[in-house]
């Protein structure tokens, strides 16, 4: 994430500030911009908040361009809980903040968004509801918002790692697998790396359940999960691929550098994330990364929490980012050339 200054007093924003806490300007995220701007500024009369300004604490504004009261990240939530819902709502306002992420990024990426990409948002307190994707709709369950829920679910499955972001960065990952691999081309190389992704899914999935991850999966996978089937691989590796781009991003806005430890004569342990870490090679992203979350987790350490960055990227993984970042770098140079 960028970080964000206040453009009446120079103070420090967050991407969730709606108003500036030292000259208490009225503030909202501009999409185009892709920068936060003053309501009261020069462009002030072109903005205005989104519908879901209360009920989403939306700080997202509608441009001049958009057809509807909803700004370009609300608008693609397809299904939400009921007024009459406020558990569901609460949950619901959670979930839009980490879309709002996503979104973000996806926009800095240049990745193109299409009008088949929805989002219903539904809580299983009131049904069963499953996250996923289907043709361009992805499901989450709000459930996911509560941190106690989520954190017990991510203890049954033995996962190091459970966030809502992370779930909209996985499902998203499966939106993109026919636009960034199948449709531009590369879909020999996507299943070198990922397997076929002809394999029955039902099958896969009834078998990953059964019996689990292979002994060896840490040197082929990022993530036991994506053990079950090659879009689960996929799956997984584009999701951490935002998770490495999204850290980089706020490490640089932030000037954070890692030098190593004192007396250290090995290089390998300095890193000074570049600002456009997105368009450099991934060797370069990869090791600007790796000291980096060797330098977090020896912080989460000194507070007694468990480390920041709980995975270990095997050779054949960091292969498999590397395709993400090329395909992902070549699709946003065709949406770029194209003006699309």
């Amino acid at each position: 994430m960028r970080a964000f200054i206040c453009e009446n007093c120079g103070q420090l924003l967050f991407f969730e500030n709606s108003l500036c806490l030292r000259c208490s300007a009225r503030l909202g995220f501009v999409p185009s911009r892709l920068d936060i701007v003053g309501l009261d500024g020069p462009g002030a009369p072109t903005l205005a908040k989104c519908a879901n300004a209360g009920v989403a604490e939306c700080n997202w504004l509608i441009e001049s361009t958009d057809t509807g009261p909803l700004c370009r990240s609300c608008a693609l939530t397809r299904t939400r809980p009921g007024d009459d819902d406020p558990g569901g709502l609460a949950a619901f306002a959670k979930a839009e903040a980490a879309k709002r992420r996503l979104i973000f990024q996806l926009l800095d990426l240049g990745l193109p968004i299409g009008d088949d990409l929805a989002f219903d948002l539904l809580s299983s307190r009131t049904g069963p509801v499953v996250t996923g994707h289907d043709d361009g709709v992805i499901t989450i369950d709000l459930a996911e918002s509560d941190d106690a829920r989520r954190e017990l679910r991510r203890a049954e499955l033995d996962e190091p790692y459970r966030t809502v972001l992370g779930h909209f960065r996985h499902e998203v990952g499966h939106y993109y697998w026919p636009i960034v691999v199948e449709r531009a081309g590369e879909l020999a190389g996507g299943r070198e790396l990922f397997g076929d992704d002809r394999l029955d899914y039902d099958t896969a999935l009834q078998r990953h359940y059964e019996q689990g991850p292979p002994g060896d999966w840490r040197n082929r996978h990022v993530s036991a999960y994506a053990t079950m089937h090659p879009w689960e691989d996929w799956a997984e590796t584009f999701a951490h691929y935002l998770h490495i781009l999204d850290t980089l991003q706020t490490a640089s806005a932030f000037g954070l550098a890692i030098s190593g430890p004192d007396k250290a004569s090995d290089d390998s342990l300095s890193s000074a994330p570049a600002r456009d870490a997105a368009k450099r090679p991934f060797d370069v992203i990869i090791d600007d990364w790796l000291p980096l979350t060797y330098a977090l987790n020896a912080v989460n350490r000194s507070m007694g929490r468990e480390d920041l960055y709980p995975f270990t990227l095997a050779k054949t993984v960091i292969e498999k980012l590397a395709f993400v970042h090329d395909r992902v770098r070549a699709v946003a140079a065709a949406v770029s050339q194209s003006g699309t």
